[in-house]
């Protein structure tokens, strides 16, 4: 590095006495593999020139997100000389771009996967099944009464009601398996690859067991 901006010391932490003589290597986060710096590299050499995203470090230990720019600048002789780098911190942006995405995908109340996820993972794992040759099992399950606690608790209630329904239905598949929210009080569970039709009606019979349970919250127990 031999010149560093304002720009540089605000979004990185380092001052530019600090990085004078030091290579980019200074900010490596270790969240990209060689593969991903090998195909930087050949497209510089190539091309002259690479554009992307890099995860780096700040000198507080803390990774953020780079939209980089990477030019080759050539002497008389065609030769590489210098590499300029434009970068901004697009950290807050990703953010945003993920908050957006599980808003998309997740059931606000619950955090479970909603329609659309649950749509996308089961064409997903029926593709897989196809080639794989694994099993699927899927289950609607909906909550008798939830209505009328509902009318006579109130929404709040309710919302809590759905939440420990979440916690409890996620406590019963694995972690390869899903747990949708559809909407309501309707919910489904996919299974991936059970190993035949016993245990899924096993699974099925401990979570009606576990959902017919009473749910003890705000000092009072619901059913």
């Amino acid at each position: 590095i031999i010149y560093a901006n304002k720009a540089f010391e605000k979004i990185t932490g380092y001052s530019a006495e600090e990085a004078l003589g030091q290579t980019p290597r200074l900010l490596k986060s270790n969240r990209h593999d060689h593969a991903f710096y090998v195909e930087m590299w050949e497209n510089i050499t190539n091309h002259g020139q690479w554009k992307g995203d890099i995860w780096n470090r700040r000198k507080s230990g803390e990774v953020f997100l780079e939209r980089i720019t990477i030019t080759m600048i050539r002497d008389p002789d065609g030769m590489p000389a210098r590499y300029v780098s434009v970068f901004s911190d697009i950290t807050d942006l990703w953010h945003k771009d993920e908050y957006l995405k599980h808003l998309a995908f997740y059931d606000g109340l619950t955090d479970l996967p909603n329609r659309s996820l649950l749509i996308e993972r089961l064409n997903y794992r029926i593709a897989s099944a196809e080639r794989e040759q694994v099993s699927i099992a899927l289950m609607f399950l909906d909550l008798d009464r939830f209505k009328i606690i509902n009318d006579n608790h109130g929404h709040d209630v309710g919302d809590d009601l759905l939440k420990l329904v979440a916690k409890r239905l996620l406590a019963l598949v694995r972690e390869a398996d899903t747990v949708a929210r559809l909407g309501g009080d309707e919910f489904v569970i996919q299974l991936l690859n059970p190993a035949n039709k016993a245990e899924i009606v096993d699974i099925a019979n401990r979570i009606v067991a576990e959902i017919n349970e009473p749910m003890a919250f705000r000092d009072e127990l619901f059913h």
